[in-house]
């Protein structure tokens, strides 16, 4: 089975995942401007629209190249865009990929939107795309990501050491998770009571 990975369109109770595109600059720049944000991105200092818009350019170019798939993350309730997401490091021939570069407005953290956009992002993976294996990975120092990611049910692998060179010449190390097809029935039942909570 070859993992076919085309834009699509994720919708769930709380949020809709829509392909990036650079239209979502201005509606993003609200959420995006806000220093904390950016801390443990590799992107660096995303301090202007104009920043913001060569960030998604980029995303795009990776999109183009096959190795990633960006989206805008939009709030149901206010139709507002809370942040971005994306599936990356996309390995078809091992039918594996990344949930990364998830970012969301200080107001739409700690609400459902971060734990439905992973269920919605992991059920297409493994119901859909046919993944065998979905992982995860946050700095070191992103204690708030590591707790995140642990209460949505992956499991920590470790740490690699050193792993990526910062713009600001920090050596970030950085935790890895994942979540395996035969793991994901009991995490999909995990992810489903917690968003009915």
């Amino acid at each position: 089975m070859v993992m076919d990975i085309q834009p699509v369109t994720l919708v769930g109770r709380w949020v809709r995942l829509e392909p990036l595109c650079l239209e979502h600059a201005e509606a993003l720049w609200p959420q995006a401007d806000e220093p904390d944000i950016w801390r443990y991105m590799p992107y660096g200092e995303v301090n202007s629209l104009q920043r913001l818009r060569a960030v998604i350019e980029d995303l795009l170019s990776r999109q183009s190249r096959g190795t990633d798939l960006p989206f805008t993350v939009f709030d149901l309730a206010t139709g507002a865009a809370a942040g971005m997401t994306r599936y990356m490091t996309i390995d078809r021939p091992n039918r594996g990929l990344e949930i990364g570069g998830t970012w969301y407005g200080r107001r739409f953290r700690r609400t459902a939107m971060n734990t439905e956009c992973k269920y919605l992002l992991m059920r297409h993976a493994f119901e859909v795309l046919g993944c065998i294996r979905v992982q995860l990975k946050t700095d070191l120092r992103n204690e708030r990501s590591q707790q995140a990611i642990e209460r949505l049910g992956a499991v920590r692998e470790g740490v690699l050491r050193k792993n990526m060179i910062m713009p600001d010449g920090y050596h970030r190390s950085s935790v890895m998770y994942s979540v395996i097809d035969d793991e994901w029935p009991a995490v999909k039942a995990r992810l489903e009571q917690l968003l009915q909570a």
